[in-house]
């Protein structure tokens, strides 16, 4: 099944993230709403109204964060389920919410273990961006080229984002051995196919970059003039365009490039031949990815039911 179908027979779950996002507008917006009527009362003194601001962007920031921790990683983690089957086997399921919420479930059991797995593959793969920062301070005295790395780290810290859910997809695939060991192997997948996967990857993250700075110009030209008409701030239009931005990235843009992402990787998963030694030089070289690969061996062992009284 192709990606864009894939795309338009789960806009579900695209609603579902954007109804997040928006919930963490209104939030910002009724924060917003109350700072200034507190400003307000104190007749708008300029040091109280910049505190207010402030202490605005911190609960937009953690309201954003703990509906992200609590609902959107679950609605991510069903998504990537669903589209997993889908890319794999050609079928998508009737009821797509019930079976993924039953996929999430049976493959980590509890939300808190699908966090710790998502952690840590995150932090697995962010090794790449870490290679790119050695070369940076090899190379960063020659002219030019430290501002080049910097602008090609931004670009491959974006594609690493869907890499991550692409070793997540591969949990469940891989269903016959616990998730860590299957994320830990995702992992592995990618780094031996990771000049293959990173070409799609920077070019899908050039897409997510220009639609995210398209979309905030369109947002803040429309809230930008709104603001005006009532003289309010510039700046508040802005980071509320930003937070439109990002409501808007979240749901359509990631979950189209994830799915995109996620077909290429499911191309090449299957049959790449895992090299083993590759697991000891990733622990070298991640402290995150060895917390994976030894929760992996460690489920591997809980698993394996002990001989009965008598038997040899």
């Amino acid at each position: 099944m192709k990606a864009s179908a894939i795309y338009a027979k789960t806009m579900n779950f695209v609603w579902l993230k954007l109804g997040l996002g928006l919930l963490t507008l209104v939030i910002s917006c009724v924060l917003l709403g109350l700072a200034f009527g507190i400003a307000a009362l104190f007749q708008f003194e300029g040091g109280l109204l910049f505190f207010l601001l402030g202490l605005w962007l911190v609960l937009t920031a953690s309201a954003s964060g703990l509906i992200n921790h609590y609902f959107g990683y679950l609605v991510k983690a069903g998504h990537i389920a669903v589209v997993t089957e889908a890319v794999t086997t050609g079928v998508l399921p009737d009821a797509q919410f019930s079976a993924a919420a039953e996929k999430v479930k049976a493959r980590f059991a509890a939300s808190n273990v699908y966090f710790v797995v998502d952690r840590l593959v995150s932090g697995a793969v962010r090794q790449l961006q870490n290679g790119v920062d050695k070369v940076d301070s090899m190379l960063g005295n020659l002219p030019g080229v430290s501002a080049l790395l910097t602008f090609a780290k931004l670009f491959i810290g974006v594609a690493l984002g869907y890499v991550d859910e692409c070793c997540l997809g591969y949990t469940f695939y891989k269903q016959d051995q616990n998730a860590f060991k299957s994320a830990a192997d995702g992992v592995v997948i990618y780094f031996q196919n990771w000049k293959t996967l990173m070409k799609s990857a920077a070019k899908t993250s050039l897409i997510v970059v220009g639609l995210f700075v398209a979309v905030t110009i369109v947002s803040f030209a429309l809230l930008g003039g709104l603001f005006a008409l009532l003289g309010w701030s510039g700046w508040i239009a802005f980071l509320l365009s930003f937070l439109v931005a990002y409501a808007v990235k979240s749901a359509f843009i990631d979950s189209y490039i994830m799915i995109k992402m996620l077909s290429s990787y499911m191309q090449t998963a299957p049959s790449t031949e895992i090299t083993f030694d590759l697991y000891e030089k990733l622990c070298k070289l991640s402290r995150k990815f060895k917390e994976l690969f030894q929760k992996g061996k460690s489920e591997a062992s809980a698993a394996v039911p002990s001989p009965a009284p008598g038997t040899v």
